[in-house]
Order: C-alpha cells, then structure tokens, then sequence
C-alpha cells in the first residue's frame, strides 16, 4: 500500500509549486522564487520547507555547506488527492454535482465546454 498523501496547506502548496517546476533547489533559490511572487519573508518561507521536509513532501540532499531540496511528492499524485478529497467533502462524493455547480455559479468558456465535451466523449468511448 503506497504511503499517504501528506495534508499540504495552501502556503506549503506554493513552495511545492517552486519545486515542481525546477527541482533540485537550495533554499536560497526557493526564497528569491517565492519573494519574487509574494510578500512572504525569508523566515517564513524557511519554515514552511521545514514543515514539507518533516512531512516527507520533500526531500533534501546534502551539497557541500548547502542542501538541495527535491518534491518527494508528486504534483499528479497531491492533485488527486486533494481532488479526491474536495469531491468527497463538498460533494459527496460525486462529480456530477461539481459540474453542475461550476456551470451555474461560474463562468466556463467555448475552449472550457469544448475540453469537457472532448473528455466526456473519451470517457464514453473507453467504457463501450
């Protein structure tokens, strides 16, 4: 049974972003990242890697006087969780009730209906 997917909060999302899109970093590099984005201070951005690195979200490796931080969590596996879990909370498991309240309560686009038709189309075309 593989390990579970660590509860990630919104902040430590956005450290993993950094890494998702470039690993391996120092944590000099995951600063400047995050700075350039946000408001956050050094300290704060330290401790959120350090929290990710307790929960096993990433992982370090020595490099010299430095360590090099990698996403031991992939961002596949975090957003099926995460989606998973938003379904099963908000409703009931379902998909057909997100749907239908993204069609009513937002916006969707030509390009948004046309992918979803597109991905219901393949979904029948695998179960024939």
């Amino acid at each position: 049974m593989p390990n579970p997917v660590p509860a990630i909060s919104e902040a430590e999302s956005r450290v993993m972003e950094v890494l998702w899109r470039k690993a391996p970093q120092s944590s000099e590099e995951i600063v400047a990242a995050l700075q350039r984005e946000s408001d956050w201070h050094e300290k704060t951005i330290r401790t959120l890697l350090g929290r990710l690195l307790a929960k096993g979200a990433v992982s370090a490796e020595k490099d010299g006087r430095r360590y090099l931080y990698s996403p031991a969590l992939s961002r596949e596996r975090w957003q099926s969780q995460e989606s998973r879990s938003l379904l099963d909370r908000v409703f009931g498991g379902r998909l057909s009730p997100l749907l239908a309240h993204f069609s009513q309560h937002e916006k969707l686009g030509a390009k948004d209906i046309a992918e979803l038709r597109k991905l219901l189309e393949s979904i029948e075309k695998k179960e024939r």
